[in-house]
């Protein structure tokens, strides 16, 4: 991974958004790119530049026996010891400690699709860990549901000077670390029981796990030091298109609505991140950045970029579709063959590059007043 200049202060290059282009069989031949839905307000004063959809992966027919015609249950890491009880539901493996059930397992094949997500994170973010201007040596790091704790392996590595801690619900990470990293189990939602504070608290891709987001961005807002940034990063589940063949009413649709039905049956927000701006705003943060970006689904972008993060994209989607949607589906009274069969079209939907999907994604840094 490319990591950033230590202490980089400059914003970053603002990243393109995803429009739809001529190539495919029912495509018009008008050279303008198309605009995307709705308006996304970008604080950095540019118009957002577009991107291409590569003609020659459009044109080509939706292959339901193409490279991601199956889910992979291949793991790259070793089964590591636990010091919690697990819940297993449907063949699946979830977490038993903390206040609120989460939709997707802890097992393996999550935790693989998790690093899939860092890499594409890193592609995202163009090999920076991190926006926030947090300079040469920070002293103490904290990592909000740290995952597989790949995040905060890289800062320890970076920042030699700080003490980082990842901390999740899931003791599923690593037990080779930097000797100035120390990863933790407990539930971010209860009070935190810190004796110092943070100069960078990081959060990123927690949608569908928190209950409560204004106490938690409150409680991130207490334990940074003054002057100290946080980070949060997170995803809409709703997607949408650019003059492609995706429809509301799809498998697709129908399968994000089901999930954001049970998230909101136990009180869990399903997408913060449009509303974290706000949360961050009103806990008192100040010098408040955002980019807002979207995310393609698929290989159609014809930017080298960009295809690759939609590959990356579409593979984690199609790699745990069934941990996606089990708990939540048969919550909602699906029985499991009928899950099956329903994922089934839920998964050719997502390979066929004709649907050009994308979902939005929303970066904001902040810092702590001085006094």
């Amino acid at each position: 991974m490319e990591d950033s200049k230590p202490g980089h202060s400059q914003e970053p290059q603002q990243v393109k958004q995803i429009t739809a282009s001529p190539g495919t069989k029912t495509a018009s031949k008008s050279s303008s790119a198309e605009s995307l839905r709705g308006t996304v307000t970008y604080p950095f004063g540019s118009e957002q530049p577009v991107i291409e959809a590569d003609p020659e992966t459009l044109a080509v027919e939706n292959d339901t026996d193409s490279t991601f015609g199956h889910d992979s249950a291949s793991s790259t890491q070793s089964m590591r010891p636990s010091q919690w009880d697990y819940t297993y539901e449907n063949g699946r493996r979830y977490h038993s400690y903390g206040s609120t059930p989460y939709f997707s397992p802890n097992d393996e094949p999550e935790n693989d699709r998790l690093d899939i997500c860092a890499h594409m994170f890193s592609l995202l973010m163009d090999g920076e860990l991190h926006y926030a201007p947090i300079g040469n040596d920070p002293q103490r790091i904290l990592d909000l549901g740290t995952g597989t704790g790949i995040w905060a392996i890289d800062m320890a590595d970076k920042y030699p000077s700080a003490f980082v801690i990842g901390n999740d619900i899931s003791p599923v990470q690593t037990n080779v670390i930097p000797p100035n990293l120390q990863f933790e189990v407990d539930d971010i939602e209860q009070e935190w029981q810190y004796s110092y504070q943070f100069d960078f608290i990081h959060c990123r891709y927690l949608n569908g796990a928190i209950r409560d987001w204004p106490k938690l961005v409150q409680q991130a807002f207490k334990y940074t030091k003054p002057g100290g940034w946080v980070e949060f990063m997170d995803f809409t589940m709703t997607f949408y298109t650019n003059n492609g063949e995706f429809k509301p009413g799809c498998a697709i649709d129908m399968w994000t609505r089901e999930l954001k039905a049970w998230l909101a049956s136990i009180g869990v927000e399903a997408e913060p991140g449009p509303k974290l701006k706000g949360w961050i705003t009103d806990a008192g943060f100040e010098n408040i950045h955002e980019r807002n970006v979207a995310l393609p689904v698929g290989m159609w972008p014809k930017d080298k970029k960009f295809k690759e993060i939609g590959t990356f994209n579409l593979i984690q989607f199609l790699e745990n579709l069934e941990g996606f949607s089990l708990r939540a589906m048969t919550s909602r009274g699906w029985d499991i063959d009928e899950i099956k069969v329903f994922l089934a079209t839920v998964r050719n939907e997502f390979k066929n590059p004709k649907f050009r999907m994308q979902h939005d994604g929303y970066i904001i840094w902040a810092q702590k007043p001085a006094k």
